[in-house]
């Protein structure tokens, strides 16, 4: 799976909320290796999106799509900011990845200092974390070389994962978690509390 992350400030959510849903009804089902969608903005006005498609080729051949073009100048007008692009061509998937049925979706993007053992942190999360956190949906997580990553979690609830935050993890984890914890820096949270959620058809 192929994922793009774009994220930026706007000045209007509800007019980027229509945009993607008009991109979902007229682009998508055209847009050849589409898989999805996770989208929504911040409570201080950051968009995010994370776009899933087949590979990386997929993805390219959506960009050089006249329509394509059309549409991302219309949404391109409402950021306030240069808007930030990510590429993950290697994504490993936590509980089979993300969820339409979330209510509520958490994206982190920070640095990490070791990629490779972030990767089999992540996966040690995936084999055992359903048990401890089922509020836990699923998760998205890209991780490139050079340490930059994104990772999304999809929750039942805001509620429920907040509450999950206070549990003490168990043992095969706990360990795990500190170390990620001495790995990570520069990580900003992005919550997307009212996400909008998107599955080819």
């Amino acid at each position: 799976m192929f994922v793009q992350v774009i994220n930026g400030k706007v000045a209007d959510g509800g007019a980027a909320r229509k945009l993607g849903e008009r991109w979902v009804s007229e682009l998508g089902a055209d847009a050849s290796g589409w898989l999805g969608s996770t989208a929504g903005v911040t409570a201080d006005g950051e968009l995010v999106v994370l776009a899933r498609f087949a590979s990386a080729e997929a993805a390219q051949r959506n960009s050089e799509r006249p329509e394509q073009g059309a549409w991302w100048a219309e949404m391109e007008k409402l950021f306030v900011e240069e808007p930030r692009f990510a590429d993950y061509d290697d994504v490993l998937l936590v509980g089979g990845g993300g969820s339409d049925e979330a209510g509520f979706v958490q994206v982190m993007v920070g640095h990490t200092t070791d990629p490779d053992r972030e990767r089999q942190l992540t996966q040690e999360f995936a084999e055992v974390g359903a048990a401890f956190r089922p509020d836990i949906l699923g998760g998205v997580v890209g991780i490139h070389d050079d340490g930059t990553f994104t990772q999304a979690f999809y929750f039942t609830s805001e509620q429920d994962a907040r509450q999950g935050e206070k549990l003490e993890p168990p043992a095969e984890l706990r360990a795990a978690f500190e170390e990620e914890s001495q790995l990570t820096s520069g990580v900003r949270f992005l919550d997307l509390t009212e996400p909008w959620l998107d599955t080819a058809r």
